[in-house]
């Protein structure tokens, strides 16, 4: 039920930073998702809200660091996505993320 950006996190969105910066300046058309996704306990509604909590949380610390706005698009996945599909906490802490992808 969380999405704030936790400090382990800040560290990688701080590196994944500097190379958004570096792509668009290469790639000035790309843009990139940011992905928010929730683990399966939960509604459907309420994990889609969540996720998209969680990969707004992420692109505005991403601005913050200054990649531009306009470059990342954030999208909810709720719970639709597992990156693992185990019952357990582990599994559930795998897919309580934000995510990268390329953009269209």
């Amino acid at each position: 039920d969380q999405s704030t950006i936790r400090e382990d996190a800040r560290a990688v969105l701080t590196r994944n930073a500097d190379v958004l910066k570096a792509a668009f300046q290469t790639f000035p058309s790309a843009i990139v998702v940011v992905e928010g996704h929730a683990d399966e306990r939960g509604s459907a509604e309420y994990n889609l809200g969540l996720a998209d909590r969680r990969a707004t949380a992420a692109k505005e610390f991403l601005v913050q660091l200054g990649v531009p706005a306009d470059k990342l698009k954030p999208v909810s996945y709720g719970k639709e996505r597992p990156q693992c599909t185990d019952s357990g906490e582990g599994c559930w802490q795998k897919n309580r993320r934000a995510h990268f992808s390329a953009g269209q």
